[in-house]
């Protein structure tokens, strides 16, 4: 029989000391998802042509490593659960891929959901940036056009060697930038961080199907 999402959270907080360190982490969660809530109603100087493609504000995806304890407890948790219904249950272990699945996900959404309280302003900064790179732009691409395809340059003056096919593709650069701005100040590279995080714990599983050889041999694969 399968364990429900109630039975797994049962078996979570059914001993004291998890019942302890799990309230004080859910509080640090609480608190710093009202911390996001408070900066993200400020008026906040984001810059759409910051490198890191998130209006400068990449160091909160980064903030969020500092959950991977309770992310690896937590996986830790559920790989017991599931352990104990496989070896004293008779149950098979990929019987339980989807509620892992779920339960990884679920994670992840509670940790990276109160960034996205500062999605509003990114994007109005990228709607912003792209009218006002583009207004640039078309004034800049404008007087590149009259002064060397027209042929309004100065007596003397040669395109090879000039400034302007620099600050041409400079300009091109900054508006790409703007226009690879994301919504949410994580990335793929954060998500996948906290997700193995999570799921590390889950690993050891494997081995009440597989040997160990054919459990490395499989994650190898996996990764390369």
């Amino acid at each position: 029989m399968h364990l429900t999402g109630a039975g797994y959270w049962y078996a979570f907080v059914s001993i004291p000391i998890f019942q302890f360190i799990l309230l004080r982490w859910y509080l640090r969660l609480f608190i710093w998802f009202r911390f996001l809530w408070q900066v993200s109603r400020l008026d906040l100087h984001l810059i759409p042509t910051h490198p890191d493609r998130t209006g400068g504000l990449a160091f909160l995806g980064k903030s969020s490593y500092a959950f991977s304890p309770i992310l690896f407890a937590q996986g830790a948790l559920l790989s017991g659960v599931i352990a104990s219904r496989v070896l004293y249950g008779g149950e098979s272990l990929l019987s339980f891929k989807m509620e892992a699945v779920g339960f990884i996900g679920l994670f992840l959404v509670l940790v990276l959901a109160p960034l996205t309280m500062f999605t509003p302003q990114m994007a109005r900064a990228k709607r912003k940036g792209l009218a006002e790179y583009g207004l640039l732009a078309n004034r800049y691409v404008d007087g590149f056009e009259q002064k060397w395809v027209v042929g309004n340059a100065a007596e003397g003056d040669e395109l090879l060697g000039t400034g302007d096919i620099q600050s041409l593709a400079d300009l091109g650069n900054s508006y790409a930038t703007v226009k690879e701005m994301r919504a949410v100040p994580f990335g793929l590279e954060d998500i996948a961080r906290l997700a193995a995080a999570t799921a590390v714990p889950l690993l050891p599983l494997g081995l009440t199907v597989f040997s160990l050889e054919e459990l490395v041999m499989r994650i190898v694969k996996i990764l390369l």
